[in-house]
């Protein structure tokens, strides 16, 4: 017979795996000549993006609300590395101002119920 401390451990363990919070998702994304990558224009929770540039050309950072207007946050230099947090309901957007593809390399923490789309 299972003991009460070892079904409760089960329990919490199977809860704390299912829990939105502790989600993170990694990609090397590729964007093609004077498009953007956008990330999170839908409806979510905070999150945070450890983004970096490994292309030969900088990228701009800006972050959209859903309702709102966007903002540069940074220019990212070619091997550099940035940690933006996000807010919620609001999107990342990785523009990239080159003739030229460039790719970024991500990793997501927090809510990863986010759309992903490309923009020119």
């Amino acid at each position: 017979m299972l003991s009460k401390s070892f079904f409760l451990t089960i329990v919490l363990a199977i809860a704390l795996s299912s829990c939105g919070i502790f989600s993170s998702l990694q990609s090397n994304t590729s964007i093609t000549p004077n498009n953007s990558f956008i990330l999170g224009s839908n409806k979510h929770g905070k999150f945070s993006a450890k983004l970096t540039n490994v292309s030969k050309q900088p990228l701009e950072i800006e972050l959209k609300p859903i309702d709102g207007n966007a903002t540069l946050l940074k220019t990212v230099e070619p091997n550099e590395t940035v940690k933006v947090n996000v807010p919620s309901n609001t999107a990342i957007i990785i523009k990239n101002n080159s003739n030229d593809t460039v790719s970024v390399d991500l990793n997501v923490k927090g809510d990863t119920g986010l759309s992903m789309t490309y923009k020119k």
